[in-house]
């Protein structure tokens, strides 16, 4: 399952380990028996763990030995920690399942807004339960329960929407709650308002989450820029206050932070293949890849000079035919061509829906950490991928790979096993 696999033999492991690449990467042990489970687990370096736990045991050591124990070695190699998990939870996947791979490697589902639009007085609220039917009126992920409660609060601060859990059957007789009286809700509980002003307003949270908060300010602004041309001063400067404290609430909620069913985008990672980086493409929260990006031949520019050159976008220097190509110049011996070329490829492969908690774990996994934590970029799909930029982001992903130090001498701790 994984894309190398060598017999192992005890008395010949020095020769068989040194084959192995001194490089990150995913692996696992198969026993004698078919009916043992795998040691499988991710390092920054293979050679080196394997040495570790197949290496003639030391005596009087309790480090784990697995010598006689391992019939075959089968392992991937992976240019990222995004990469790796990946890697290492399609194989758990087919061999222990979806569910004891969710345990096994203590993916839990992530957060969102949920706005309950099958309810007659919709509303909306944090949950991590996700619910095939009702994806595109959950928005997300973010980082924890708090960030998005605290998102949520900020945000209903700005409309008038019920905040209760009740399923509301009106009753002109019934006394309302804390935020009818401050004047925070329409009130639907006691006919405060009609059913059509509830929907008028349900369609704008609405549209207020589905546009990151951008209907609301462009709504705002208008209102307050007509003020300013009527002259009434007052009125303007309280719609600036309203759009100051619209503009914190949507900074609150990070770009991720849309419909699930339109989270997409393209993320690129530094690769284990030489002169090349891997690209994966999320779609509807599901991720795809990885597939491999050839920067052979690609002139990177250096965008901390401050230079206006020519060369501000990456370009080929000469077109150079990819591995298997032809020998004469093609659409793929440009740069736009080969991105073509990797982005069908990705498009092509297939996609299974069930995984999408464990995707968007992994995703918020990797998005949500310190920025200088995080390797790699991603990339959002406005009305489609902005070429361009995803062309420039390779470029500083690829440049930053050979900058950082060989996986060899990195002191970072394996992961634990799965």
């Amino acid at each position: 399952m994984l894309r190398s696999s060598i017999a192992f033999d005890p008395h010949q492991a020095e020769a068989l380990l040194r084959a192995v690449p001194a490089q990150a990467g995913v692996f696992a042990l198969y026993g004698h028996h078919s009916h043992a489970q795998p040691y499988v687990t991710r390092t920054t370096n293979l050679r080196r763990r394997l040495l570790r736990l197949l290496a003639p045991p030391e005596s009087q050591s309790r480090r784990l030995n697995l010598r006689e124990r391992v019939a075959r070695i089968e392992y991937a190699l992976t240019g990222s920690e995004l990469e790796a998990a990946l890697a290492l939870h399609q194989w758990s996947v087919q061999v222990f399942g979806v569910q004891e791979t969710h345990r096994r490697m203590r993916l839990h589902t992530p957060y969102f807004l949920r706005m309950a639009w099958e309810n007659a007085y919709p509303r909306v609220y944090v949950t991590n339960r996700l619910t095939r039917r009702w994806l595109q009126y959950c928005y997300g992920p973010f980082p924890s329960r708090a960030a998005a409660e605290r998102f949520l609060e900020e945000s209903l601060d700005l409309f008038k929407l019920r905040r209760c859990h009740d399923d509301l059957n009106p009753d002109p007789g019934f006394p309302g709650c804390v935020y009818s009286e401050m004047k925070m809700c329409l009130a639907p509980c006691f006919q405060g308002c009609s059913d059509e002003r509830y929907a008028e307003e349900a369609v704008a949270v609405r549209g207020y989450l589905e546009t990151h908060g951008h209907s609301l300010l462009t709504q705002i602004t208008a209102a307050r820029d007509k003020a300013s041309e009527t002259l009434e001063f007052e009125q303007a400067a309280a719609f600036h206050v309203q759009m100051q404290k619209a503009r914190a609430a949507a900074q609150l909620a990070e770009e991720i932070v849309r419909p699930l069913t339109e989270l997409d985008a393209l993320v690129v990672q530094p690769a284990a293949a030489p002169e090349s980086v891997a690209l994966f493409l999320v779609r509807g929260g599901v991720i795809r890849g990885p597939v491999l990006f050839s920067t052979l031949g690609m002139r990177h520019p250096n965008e901390q000079s401050g230079s206006s050159s020519l060369f501000a976008h990456p370009v080929a220097l000469a077109p150079v035919p990819l591995e298997g190509g032809e020998e004469s110049p093609s659409q793929h011996d440009t740069l736009e061509g080969r991105f073509a070329a990797a982005l069908h490829a990705l498009e092509s492969q297939p996609a299974d829906a069930s995984l999408l908690a464990d995707h968007l774990a992994l995703l918020k996994r990797w998005y949500y950490r310190p920025e200088k934590q995080r390797v790699g970029e991603i990339f959002f799909r406005g009305a489609e991928l902005p070429v361009k930029r995803i062309l420039r982001g390779v470029s500083r992903v690829y440049a930053a790979a050979q900058k950082s130090p060989p996986a060899s001498a990195s002191a970072a701790a394996d992961a634990p096993q799965v």
